[in-house]
């Protein structure tokens, strides 16, 4: 498949083409990572950081990278478990199994996270959950999609535009925002405002805000292999995301805040005054 030259902003015709290399791409992880699930067949070593890996994680990214590399051989890769590989424009962002701690322990929240940096933005993404049932996907400018037991269809953010008792907040890791007496005040300040606090995390609350059933996420403590395609699929449903500061999501971003442009613009500054 051939890729736009130089640093020229890849064309639909381009990112549709990548979009049916991710989607192949998540198909052989799944065919990988769905029976060592089911059968629980797998042992499990703990990475440096104290994170668990399994070898489902590595023969998954394996399996992704195949995919990628018979349609994009010139393109870089970094992947969860194999890191960097490659240089150019176009790099590919991998997580193979994000959520190996609910796929040891046997629940479903895990997924696979793949996505597509053109020049330093994120252009494409597909995030896929199996066995909960769910895939999204998007690409820039052409919207935000899910599959699941409802069939396959557009979707889009909440028109929540208010900290009130219809809107909803869900957390992921909390450690580094916990530290701060001033982020933790105004989180607390938050939680007294709105209906509903919840925790669902990994790939399932940027789904949930991508088709409007939540309407902030906030993470202080991940990486960019944990969101890049969720990222993708949050702004092209409509939503605002940055890090916690309000900086643009990149390679080096290690928290999330993710909403409709308005919870998202009165959040930034609550964590920011």
């Amino acid at each position: 498949m051939s890729t736009p030259s130089g640093s020229a902003a890849p064309d639909p015709a381009f990112l549709a083409g990548a979009l049916a290399a991710a989607q192949r791409a998540a198909d052989a992880a799944e065919a990988v990572i769905v029976p060592r699930w089911r059968a629980q067949d797998f042992s499990v070593v703990t990475k440096a950081d104290a994170t668990p890996v399994t070898e489902a994680d590595r023969e998954a990214e394996a399996a992704i990278k195949r995919v990628l590399r018979a349609a994009f051989p010139q393109h870089a890769f970094y992947g969860e478990e194999e890191g960097r590989e490659g240089d150019g424009d176009f790099l590919w962002l991998i997580d193979p199994i994000d959520g190996t701690k609910a796929f040891v322990r046997g629940y479903p929240m895990f997924s696979t996270q793949i996505a597509l940096m053109h020049a330093g933005e994120l252009v494409l993404g597909v995030s896929a959950a199996p066995e909960y049932g769910e895939r999204a996907w998007a690409v820039r400018d052409g919207g935000a999609f899910l599959r699941d037991a409802r069939g396959e269809r557009r979707i889009r953010i909440a028109a929540a535009r208010a900290f009130d008792a219809q809107a909803a907040i869900s957390t992921g890791n909390l450690k580094s925002l916990a530290a701060s007496p001033a982020r933790w005040a105004a989180y607390a300040d938050l939680v007294r405002r709105v209906g509903r606090i919840r925790g669902y995390g990994d790939f399932l609350h940027y789904h949930l805000l991508a088709r409007g059933a939540i309407d902030l996420v906030i993470e202080s403590d991940l990486n960019i292999l944990d969101i890049a395609p969720l990222v993708v699929l949050v702004r092209e449903a409509g939503g605002t995301f940055t890090d916690l500061d309000g900086q643009p999501i990149s390679l080096d971003t290690r928290s999330a805040l993710a909403g409709t442009p308005a919870l998202h613009a009165q959040a930034l500054a609550a964590f920011n005054g």
